[in-house]
């Protein structure tokens, strides 16, 4: 009799997570519910023999108000790019971090946020989410082949000397003390 009432909780179970995933209203919201509580942990740092370097920084992009931004003005500074899409749920999971990180740090180094969605898509969901931050479109290819991304979101912290720091595919915890301690020694340097 147990068995059996244990065998019927767990088939309710799975049922209820089948459907919660099923519809889509709902299954957006777990993903998201998900993703945050993996992307409690900061992204790693990338290990010396690891780091990769931009040697040309020639790209273009345009932002929501239709201004040109080439990537090359973010030469020597500090740079945060993040790749990422209003529809992908580790992107919004991790995106109240990136504002955060981006309100602390905003006057200090370069933030380039990259979507390929519409303007008008990305402006209402700035708005309701009250994000701050600049996002781009690119008009071109980057010529960057680091930059060529496969999945989002995709992130990278790259230092004055263009060695990228921090490689991180997928949803992070950009607000951690581990990623302002690697800023600030950067800044510091």
């Amino acid at each position: 009799m147990i068995k059996k009432t244990q065998s019927s909780i767990k088939n309710i179970a799975f049922i209820a997570i089948a459907l919660i995933l099923i519809i889509p209203t709902t299954r957006q919201f777990v993903q998201i519910q998900v993703h945050k509580v993996l992307a409690i942990l900061a992204p790693s740092i990338e290990s010396e023999t690891d780091i990769a370097q931009i040697k040309n920084y020639n790209w273009n992009l345009v932002d929501l108000d239709n201004k040109v931004y080439n990537f090359r003005q973010a030469e020597n500074k500090i740079v945060l790019i993040s790749f990422w899409a209003t529809w992908c749920p580790p992107c919004i999971a991790e995106l109240p971090s990136m504002q955060q990180l981006y309100e602390t740090y905003k006057d200090k180094i370069e933030f380039v946020f990259v979507s390929n969605e519409k303007p008008e898509t990305i402006k209402a969901f700035m708005n309701k989410n009250e994000y701050t931050f600049k996002v781009y479109n690119p008009i071109d290819a980057p010529s960057i082949e680091l930059f060529n991304v496969n999945s989002i979101p995709r992130t990278f912290l790259i230092n004055q000397k263009g060695e990228v720091v921090i490689d991180k595919n997928g949803a992070a915890n950009w607000n951690s003390d581990a990623v302002k301690t690697v800023i600030n020694k950067l800044l510091n340097d």
